[in-house]
């Protein structure tokens, strides 16, 4: 008979965080440790990833540090020698570009692609088949809701989400058979160092604010049960999905909210 309760427990089992220093993958790497995992915040900032692993094991978990580029191939090979084949791996790393598409000059455009679709492709490459030769293993890779819907200044990085869906979607296909499981988490609005261009313009942070159902901003603790769920025995029969937690951002329609009849009391 199946124990529930421990759907969720990863005792046990090493996680691998590329981007844990920040943001989103900082607040991942003490989630999953929170579940139990011995957690390696991997990220381009050692210092920073190694301030987060103290801060794990200072509350009495596991983690360790380690520093990885994804836009250097023979980073991310050192890297996946030295970890081994984990359990989990989750990819964080993003950067963005916000000009019109027109105004985008080759070096920029190379530079968003080569780490938001370039560099996810890299740790794929480097961690996936230890997974599919041991016949387990489960990878989070995050995408955002610009894979899906769009606007201005946003063609180069939208671009790349929508490319990071479909070849994580065509890897969940080919290691499926093979016990690998492969999924995306999409965030809507977070408030990370990505997003710090908009928050220095009220009006535009406002009206970002305002667009998602809840009417709010993400935290990036918000994106951690998606990730531990992913991660987990929980969801042993998902792969290849695209997993929104965008606030309902992507369900509303419109930016315009028409007049309706009152209830009457």
């Amino acid at each position: 008979m199946t124990d529930y309760s421990k759907l969720f427990d990863l005792s046990g089992r090493r996680a691998l965080v590329i981007g844990g220093a920040s943001g989103i993958g900082r607040a991942s790497c003490f989630g999953l440790a929170s579940f139990g995992a011995h957690v390696v915040c991997a990220d381009l900032n050692l210092a920073m990833a190694e301030e987060a692993a103290r801060a794990i094991e200072a509350e009495g978990r596991s983690a360790e540090a380690l520093r990885v580029d994804l836009r250097d191939g023979q980073s991310v090979e050192a890297a996946a020698r030295r970890v081994g084949v984990p359990d989990a791996l989750v990819v964080t790393p993003s950067i963005n570009v916000r000009k019109p598409l027109l105004d985008l000059t080759d070096e920029e455009f190379d530079r968003v692609i080569d780490l938001n679709l370039k560099g996810a492709f890299r740790a794929l490459r480097a961690f996936a088949p230890g997974m599919a030769e041991r016949g387990k293993g489960s990878i989070v890779a995050f995408s955002s809701i610009r894979a899906q819907v769009v606007e201005p200044g946003q063609g180069v990085y939208a671009a790349t989400k929508a490319g990071a869906l479909q070849m994580i979607r065509a890897l969940a296909a080919e290691l499926g058979p093979k016990g690998v499981r492969v999924n995306v988490v999409a965030p809507g609005v977070v408030e990370t160092p990505l997003t710090q261009q908009i928050k220095q313009n009220e009006a535009w942070w406002r009206a970002y604010g305002e667009k998602p159902m809840l009417k709010r901003w993400a935290d990036p603790s918000e994106m951690v049960g998606a990730v531990v769920f992913l991660c987990s025995d929980a969801s042993s029969y998902v792969t290849g999905s695209y997993l929104l937690v965008d606030g309902g951002w992507t369900a509303a329609d419109g930016r315009f909210d028409p007049p309706l009849p009152k209830r009457e009391a």
